[in-house]
């Protein structure tokens, strides 16, 4: 894959094209993503912030024009946000930039002229942690009751499919897991 952001838009929208044809889906979920820290003195700064830009916001800016190509009328488009960028993340500065801008783009996907299929809806999860086996192996001693299990999320986003329990498109939905139950709450404008 090129590190031209244009030009990977380009060959990944062609390469759906090519797969899907006129054919159109239910869902679009964008689940990629990542993490890095770094305040604004750390050495690994500008390198942090290119990395969680290309995680973050270059998928999710290529999920969103899939969407309005390849998405059914009243389909559903999830981006991955984080409950830590709602607040400042000065532990973790590109990455919160990151996650805020995907924040800012699920909100305008909401619009009228977005661009998105009749009735379609843009919504981010903001989760806290999710329980990978990437972030077991990263973070082995941490409270892993207050991770939000892989499975869950499959829930909700069969659920949101179907549309049941959808949120409204735009909506930023926090994604909370204390002593093992999940909760899902939307995040105040």
């Amino acid at each position: 894959m090129t590190d031209s952001f244009t030009e990977q838009a380009d060959q990944v929208t062609a390469e759906v094209g090519k797969l899907l044809g006129t054919e159109k889906v239910d869902a679009i979920l964008c689940v990629a993503g990542g993490w890095a820290g770094g305040n604004a003195k750390s050495k690994s700064l500008f390198k942090n912030c290119d990395l969680m830009w290309k995680q973050s916001v270059w998928t999710s800016t290529i999920s969103s024009h899939l969407a309005t190509k390849h998405l059914k009328e009243g389909g559903l488009l999830t981006l991955a946000g984080a409950r830590a960028a709602l607040d400042g993340t000065p532990g973790m500065i590109g990455y919160g930039m990151a996650k805020a801008a995907v924040h800012q783009l699920c909100q305008s996907l909401a619009g009228k002229s977005s661009g998105l299929p009749p009735g379609a809806a843009a919504v981010a999860l903001l989760p806290v942690t999710l329980d990978t086996p990437v972030n077991r192996k990263s973070m082995p001693e941490a409270d892993f009751s207050s991770w939000t299990p892989l499975e869950f999320l499959v829930e909700t986003f069969h659920d949101w499919i179907t549309e049941k329990n959808r949120p409204s498109s735009g909506s930023l939905i926090q994604v909370v897991t204390t002593e093992g139950k999940t909760e899902l709450t939307a995040a105040s404008p």
